[in-house]
């Protein structure tokens, strides 16, 4: 079993920073490919950023790319989300996921945490 705990989102301005943060625990982290997905109200889950176990292999969605960053920090066994230039549209709940196998766009992750909430005021 893998935990997962999300935490860094809140309310920030148009074109505004924010750094999420994804804690995971109970398998050795450098085993599994982690990812970001969002789901905003009223809109199905879609896929933000997956990054391999290995760190070589980083998708972006086509919405995202150019603004935010994927990273693990290894030391803290902590998967990383860095957002910039955010936009109003970006507003969701946003959750990581991890799993052995599974990587990229895919949703069949193993494993997910609760969501942190992200909000873009215009």
């Amino acid at each position: 079993q893998v935990q997962l705990v999300e935490s860094g989102g809140g309310l920030v301005q148009a074109g505004g920073s924010l750094r999420l943060s994804c804690a995971a625990s109970g398998q050795p982290f450098n085993i599994l490919n982690m990812a970001w997905f969002r789901q905003a109200p009223g809109k199905e889950r879609e896929f933000v950023a997956a990054i391999s176990r290995d760190d070589i292999g980083i998708i972006y969605a086509d919405s995202v790319n150019g603004r935010f960053t994927i990273a693990r920090d290894h030391a803290k066994n902590t998967l990383l989300l860095q957002m910039s230039s955010l936009k109003p549209e970006d507003t969701a709940v946003y959750y990581c996921a991890a799993d052995q196998w599974e990587f990229g766009r895919t949703s069949r992750y193993d494993y997910w945490g609760q969501g942190t909430q992200v909000t873009v005021s215009s």
